[in-house]
């Protein structure tokens, strides 16, 4: 049985991480994703960060399930193959500043002109409005931005901090993927496509809002400055290592004063109610982190899930994939890449009893599919060589 997106055409005119991301997300579900990528100047991840046989980790972790097709979009016969792509399709997603793919003539009047009923997808780093919305954006800026370095700092008073991953960029990504298929549903109802608009900054504020922007919800009732937030940073040193303890309820801390040998903690003022313990929350801390320190991790997991307490080891990325219940999940898999190799990777999260998600295929080189989609869509063999002869496609030399 086929993921749940199969039967689904998907053209992906996207780049770097956050579009790809996205697009894979369906791919993995099923549709058919084909990723559109200039003949001189391909998609800029697949030459970034750890690589292996012409494949970095970072394309080949956001573009499996995918057909790649090399196309130059700057000439009137690229678009008229596009266009007739398009008209296959039942989506497009696309990337670029505002404008751009106005310009080049395949912006959404442009494809809902020769398929009415096509999702468009136009994600952006700021929005098609504002002072901001033709400059260029990388995920740092967003996190800056959008306050998430000060959220990540703990106070707006300590000096702000990066998360040290792209979460703009793979939250935007998941948001995209969220919005096609919704957009889809609402196609099978209505008959009907539409144009879905998404920005990296309306996907992170969005995302904030539902934890971090409580100083700012009520109106009149604003949080003139955001107080240290220690509480949230709950990694504590043991005697041989790191923990992570945390606890919320009242029977939790009960049950952390008591394994700790401080049941004394339960009668100090400070810390009879949650929200008492979130006021103090650095004396709280400060205790807590006096006490754990005597044992080492494996002990304090022994002693803490005994007596009910959330508990976890801080594991580095290698000791990660090996922990049991990470085995356990099967959520790490191993393939055989054709060309690149033998892979690690995740995969797909969401499990589907009806509809199972698979690899089918891994990330392409760089035009492998070019012939092949041509031919799908019509084209004859001498016009896919006059073609290539002219610059307007390329393929990958083994296809």
């Amino acid at each position: 049985m086929p993921g749940p997106l199969d039967g689904f055409r998907i053209i992906d005119f996207t780049t770097m991480i956050a579009g790809p991301y996205g697009s894979m997300i369906l791919a993995d579900q099923g549709a058919d994703v084909i990723k559109v990528e200039a003949p001189r100047r391909s998609d800029h991840v697949r030459r970034a960060g750890h690589s292996h046989r012409q494949f970095s980790a970072s394309f080949v972790n956001n573009n499996r399930n995918k057909r790649s097709l090399s196309l130059d979009l700057k000439s009137d016969a690229g678009r008229d193959i596009l266009k007739r792509l398009a008209s296959t399709a039942d989506v497009f997603m696309q990337n670029f500043r505002p404008g751009v793919v106005e310009r080049l003539g395949i912006g959404y009047d442009d494809l809902r002109a020769v398929k009415p009923d096509i999702v468009y997808l136009s994600m952006s780093g700021w929005g098609e409005t504002g002072p901001y919305a033709h400059k260029p954006v990388y995920d740092p800026i967003i996190q800056a931005l959008s306050g998430l370095a000060t959220v990540q700092a703990g106070s707006d008073e300590a000096r702000p901090r990066l998360i040290r991953t792209i979460l703009p960029d793979k939250l935007t990504g998941i948001t995209a993927a969220q919005a096609v298929s919704s957009a889809l549903l609402a196609r099978e109802r209505t008959g009907e496509g539409q144009h879905v608009r998404l920005s990296m900054l309306d996907s992170i504020i969005a995302f904030m809002w539902s934890s971090d922007m409580g100083s700012q919800t009520f109106i009149g009732k604003e949080v003139s400055e955001q107080r240290a937030a220690t509480f949230i940073d709950l990694i504590y040193e043991t005697h041989d290592g790191h923990i992570s303890v945390a606890v919320m309820s009242n029977v939790q801390w009960e049950g952390l004063c008591h394994a700790v040998g401080h049941p004394e903690w339960l009668a100090d003022p400070r810390f009879e109610t949650p929200g008492l313990r979130d006021r103090n929350a650095d004396a709280r801390l400060e205790l807590i982190q006096s006490a754990l320190v005597h044992k080492t991790t494996s002990e304090w997991l022994e002693i803490l899930e005994d007596a009910g307490v959330p508990c976890a080891p801080v594991l580095n990325r290698k000791e990660m994939i090996h922990h049991p219940q990470v085995k356990a999940s099967g959520i790490v898999i191993e393939t055989e890449h054709p060309h690149a190799g033998r892979l690690r990777q995740a995969r797909p999260p969401a499990r589907f009893d009806g509809t199972p998600t698979e690899i089918r295929h891994h990330a392409p080189h760089h035009g492998e599919h070019t012939r092949e989609l041509l031919r799908e869509i019509g084209f004859a063999t001498d016009e896919i060589e006059t073609l290539h002869e002219d610059g307007v496609i390329s393929s990958h030399d083994g296809d």
